[in-house]
């Protein structure tokens, strides 16, 4: 059991997860839960409007490895079938972003999830928000302008004094499992007041495989079982409510990965993608 001084102290580290089988990380402290849903996938390949996006010319690679430890708890949603807020984030080349927007889009450096309880920015190499924009004849979704390997993070600040899970996916996949994203999946805890930056794709619970723009060829999801080229080129957040604060999972044989497991297909970590040769 973790005592209440020494959880404040792992919150503030860097990246923690939580599900229902649960983990809990140490670099930012989430926990990732699996509750009753909806199985609505997020990162859809289709615009708000309807209309099929074009396909992208940028997606997001598998890159090296990410110290981000993590640690499993309890937590519960307070609405386990409706998120409290559901946002997609396109990004392409910054032609084909500004083919999208327009001559004078809407810019922002963050987006207020939550009715304003959760700010979401995306950070660039530099550690400093990336410019978001839209076009201002609708309300369409913005778009976020990424180079070819450049790397970015996700950022998700609790203003509030409620808790949150975030469930996280990019170019259709869920940042924890890579398997499709999906409302049911688990995700990273929010604490009141507290930050989490997701760096990439989960590994294990100590390492995460940085997020890196390359090209549709190269990403994530075009190497892996799971993906689907179609949603290369959006990223997508879901936050639920949590019914209350979340507990540490007391520890159990199986949770140590160098066991041989009899279900190898219910790992809870995105597999390593496979290039073709």
């Amino acid at each position: 059991m973790i005592s209440p001084s020494s959880l404040s102290k792992m919150l503030r580290l860097s990246v923690a997860l939580v599900a229902t089988t649960v983990l809990l990380a140490a670099c930012s402290q989430m926990p990732q839960l699996r509750s009753d849903g909806a199985t609505t996938t997020l990162a859809q390949s289709e615009r708000p409007g309807g209309e099929a996006q074009a396909a992208a010319k940028l997606g997001t690679q598998w890159g090296e490895g990410i110290e981000s430890k993590a640690q499993s708890v309890v937590a519960k949603r307070l609405s386990p079938e409706h998120p409290d807020d559901l946002v997609s984030l396109g990004y392409d080349e910054a032609s084909r972003v500004r083919g999208v927007v327009g001559n004078s889009p809407e810019r922002r450096l963050n987006l207020q999830l939550a009715q304003g309880d959760v700010e979401w920015s995306v950070l660039g190499e530099n550690n400093r928000p990336m410019p978001l924009q839209r076009a201002r004849r609708n309300n369409d979704m913005f778009w976020l302008t990424g180079v070819e390997g450049g790397r970015y993070t996700l950022r998700f600040r609790n203003n509030s004094e409620r808790s949150y899970i975030v469930i996280a996916t990019v170019d259709g996949l869920d940042v924890l499992t890579g398997k499709p994203g999906s409302l049911r999946n688990g995700g990273y805890v929010l604490r009141p007041y507290e930050t989490v930056n997701i760096e990439g794709f989960r590994k294990s619970q100590s390492e995460v495989a940085a997020f890196r723009f390359a090209a549709p060829g190269r990403a994530y999801a075009a190497n892996t079982e799971g993906g689907d080229v179609r949603n290369i080129g959006i990223i997508g957040a879901a936050l639920f409510e949590l019914e209350q604060a979340d507990s540490p999972r007391r520890p159990r044989h199986t949770d140590k990965l160098s066991r041989p497991s009899a279900f190898p297909a219910d790992d809870a970590y995105a597999p390593p993608p496979r290039y073709p040769k």
